[in-house]
């Protein structure tokens, strides 16, 4: 799996926001501006993430997003696997069946297991890094300057 566009802007969408919204909703003209990410696509990322409960809006003169959850309780596993169609590096490690059927080798080819290993090991890292830790480690950067 490469991953694309949506998690790596979606990484930055949200770290914008939890930089940016803490004391107020912060409206996604201002995340395209500062990040330079068309505001049609934060748009389309911004409705998967309220749909999956990490992020909020708030309408009017006034509105934009905020983080609906804490950023130590938000995972670039969770971010990754909410704007991505696929969460396997290979269409062969998606199932959960020990025969995938996708290619001609289905049913005996050892070197699946290799890519079904792959992706779980991206996703325990992934899963470990919270948009806190992140913006902890751009603290210290920012401090050491």
């Amino acid at each position: 799996m490469r991953l694309t566009t949506k998690s790596r802007y979606g990484t930055r969408l949200i770290l914008d926001i939890a930089v940016h919204g803490k004391e107020k909703p912060v409206p996604l003209s201002d995340v395209s501006s500062r990040q330079n990410i068309s505001l049609k696509y934060l748009e389309q990322l911004t409705v998967k993430l309220k749909k999956a409960g990490i992020l909020k809006s708030h309408r009017g003169p006034f509105g934009g997003h905020m983080l609906s959850k804490s950023p130590a309780d938000i995972t670039i596993g969770d971010v990754v696997r909410i704007l991505e169609e696929s969460t396997a590096i290979t269409d062969c490690a998606e199932e959960e069946k020990q025969v995938c059927g996708v290619c001609n080798r289905a049913g005996e080819c050892l070197s699946r297991w290799i890519w079904v290993e792959a992706s779980r090991a991206m996703f325990d890292r992934l899963d470990k890094i919270t948009i806190s830790g992140l913006l902890a480690i751009e603290n210290k950067e920012f401090k050491k300057k």
